[in-house]
């Protein structure tokens, strides 16, 4: 069961647009433009609502601004809203944990200052946050572009609690976050509906129900546009997830597939709101990774459509150090609300980032020059060490650059073949990396401190995949 609320909405105290935010429908955007008949509306309001903690927000529009509702977010733009139109701004509830995950992230930050019932700092990416709690329980976040003065930004947005009263609606939590810190919530079993189906292939498939659901309307956009898609997998039991980890171990590597397969127990695909799809192309399936990836023009349709049915693209490239895992176009997840979906997919979050689970730094890979290795080959031993430091809880990444190819000896080559009975390295590569220890002092770094020059030993064999080796100064 999870909470959810009845909203009493507050009155705007000026001319406003008042929005039933509690039924769950999506605003139309709201504006200040004078060609509008009537008087000038210069402010829009609506009940953002996060599992019954209602915030009340009145948002001032003068000057041209414009801004779209969403449940439990908004959107502020600095003009009239066209298709082509990024929000300069948008802002969202959250609760208590994100809030504090937040406030541990901004730690450091050189112009963190106080601000009235709360904090502001500036994030790596240039984006300027505004953190605020609102009456007792309530919390909220700003998320200011790089591009727009975010001191004149906050100041156009009034916030105040709401008056609520409970009910209690059955189903499951759509922002479940399982991955190889978070394993699969005891009891998960007995909140989702499972449903059965069939695939081109033949093979049974099984989906939690609403996300399945989802997925259907989905596919039938899809098509309509000449893209096919169809389902390879979803729910998974632990044992199936076990037999997939074999397989790929077998097929491709045991690095290999710890990058691109979870570990059973901590697999979204327990959840069942993880859906792997596959691909029709000129009539025939394309469903092995190689050659899915063959189509990136396919997938960039596909993945412009995920939000409108609720879903996300859960492991973009770049965010493997956040993640976990590389790259999978064909990997979507069902995060319920369309709104969700859209706020995470235009923010560039991913889940891990959207519920403070993880910090999201932008790393700074330098490959340098290499007459030993191709991009792409140091590319693929980058992301390798991306993967695995996802599981470094609480660090935050800031950068790894290529050490050159004067660490590629005979000697070091022999070295790290000395680390297993087994293996057969025939070529290596030094990463060196720099990043920053968690603050609380309950893992294995000192707390809050900067580590420069932290040493990735990987090796690979004939098959060309990398495998971390040796990892520490």
């Amino acid at each position: 069961m999870h909470v959810k609320k009845l909203l009493c909405v507050l009155t705007a105290l000026c001319v406003a647009l008042s929005l039933a935010a509690c039924a769950g429908a999506p605003a139309p955007a709201a504006s200040a433009s004078s060609e509008s008949a009537g008087p000038v509306r210069q402010t829009a309001s609506a009940v953002l609502d996060r599992d019954g903690r209602a915030v009340f927000a009145e948002i001032d529009l003068s000057g041209g601004w414009s801004v779209e509702f969403a449940s439990g977010a908004f959107y502020l733009y600095d003009r009239e809203i066209d298709e082509n139109t990024e929000a300069a701004a948008i802002g969202v509830t959250l609760d208590e944990e994100v809030f504090e995950g937040y406030r541990a992230s901004s730690e450091g930050a050189a112009d963190l200052r106080e601000i009235e019932n709360g904090f502001a700092y500036t994030e790596e990416t240039g984006s300027r946050m505004y953190l605020t709690t609102v009456g007792e329980d309530a919390y909220f976040l700003l998320d200011v572009s790089p591009d727009t003065d975010g001191d004149a930004a906050f100041a156009r947005v009034y916030l105040e609690r709401a008056e609520e009263f409970d009910y209690y609606e059955p189903g499951p939590d759509y922002l479940v976050l399982v991955n190889k810190l978070n394993p699969l919530p005891e009891g998960w079993e007995d909140e989702i509906e499972i449903v059965s189906s069939a695939n081109s292939l033949g093979d049974t498939v099984l989906a939690e129900a609403e996300a399945y659901n989802a997925y259907l309307a989905l596919k039938e956009s899809l098509a309509q546009e000449g893209v096919y898609v169809d389902l390879d997998s979803a729910y998974r039991s632990v044992a199936e997830q076990q037999e997939i980890m074999d397989r790929f171990i077998k097929e491709y590597g045991a690095e290999y597939a710890r990058k691109t397969v979870a570990q059973p127990g901590y697999s979204e695909h327990h959840t069942g709101l993880a859906l792997d799809l596959y691909l029709n192309v000129d009539g025939t399936d394309v469903y092995l990774n190689e050659d899915m990836v063959l189509y990136p023009e396919i997938w960039e349709k596909i993945h412009q459509k995920l939000p409108e049915y609720g879903f996300i693209l859960r492991y973009p490239e770049g965010k493997e150090h956040v993640t976990g895992y590389g790259y999978e176009p064909w990997h979507i997840r069902y995060v319920g609300d369309p709104d969700v979906a859209r706020w995470i997919t235009d923010s560039g979050l991913t889940l891990e980032g959207l519920l403070g689970a993880a910090e999201e730094t932008e790393v700074d890979i330098d490959y340098g020059s290499s007459s030993i290795f191709t991009p792409e080959e140091l590319e693929d031993a980058a992301v390798q060490i991306k993967c695995d430091f996802a599981s470094w809880e609480g660090c935050a990444l800031h950068s790894l650059r290529y050490a050159g190819d004067e660490a590629c000896t005979e000697e070091n080559l022999s070295w790290l073949n000395s680390f297993r009975l087994d293996a057969r390295y025939v070529q290596i590569a030094e990463f060196l990396g720099s990043f920053h220890s968690p603050a609380d002092g309950l893992s294995a770094w000192d707390p809050d401190t900067e580590y420069e020059d932290h040493q990735w030993w990987l090796g690979r064999d004939e098959s060309g995949s990398w495998e971390i080796v040796s990892v520490g100064y």
